[in-house]
């Protein structure tokens, strides 16, 4: 069954975990230094905040399938949404490794869709697997650059990983 998933950045992650705690009635699945995430049930929601973003707020929103075949459906209907999209293929980031692509709404708005593959101990990883600095894992408006770090979204504050 695939989950609704939200990552928003914040500028106080300690007041903010304190805040989504007593809003959902749950404590976070996971807390780093600059992450936390809810694994909510009711409603099935993957809720993600961090401090590694420029200006509070959304960054982008996205579908986590749980089998091969849902992340392969969600891709279908990505391919079909008239829109460029950014196929990662395994990758990783938000303390995960994963299967994901990215597609982008009329708005700007970022969707990725991933199945998450399991549990890393930093934030994201270089090719060599050491740690990499940097902002959220969100692809330029138009994801058609084949890297996390393009020169167009460098060009875009918090949102270049």
């Amino acid at each position: 069954m695939k989950r609704f998933h939200v990552h928003a950045h914040v500028d106080d992650l300690q007041a903010s975990i304190a805040f989504y705690t007593r809003l959902f009635g749950a404590e976070p699945t996971r807390v780093e230094s600059d992450y936390a995430k809810w694994m909510i049930e009711d409603p099935r929601v993957n809720f993600a905040i961090s401090t590694r973003g420029a200006h509070p707020g959304i960054d982008h929103l996205g579908i986590q399938a749980d089998t091969e075949d849902e992340l392969a459906e969600l891709k279908q209907r990505a391919a079909t949404a008239d829109s460029a999209m950014l196929d990662e293929g395994a990758t990783t980031c938000c303390y995960a490794r994963s299967d994901k692509h990215w597609v982008t709404d009329p708005q700007g708005i970022a969707w990725e869709h991933y199945r998450t593959l399991g549990n890393i101990p930093v934030f994201r990883e270089a090719a060599d697997g050491a740690a990499t600095a940097g902002a959220c894992c969100t692809p330029a408006e138009a994801p058609a650059a084949t890297s996390c770090c393009s020169a167009a979204q460098a060009a875009k504050p918090g949102r270049c990983c």
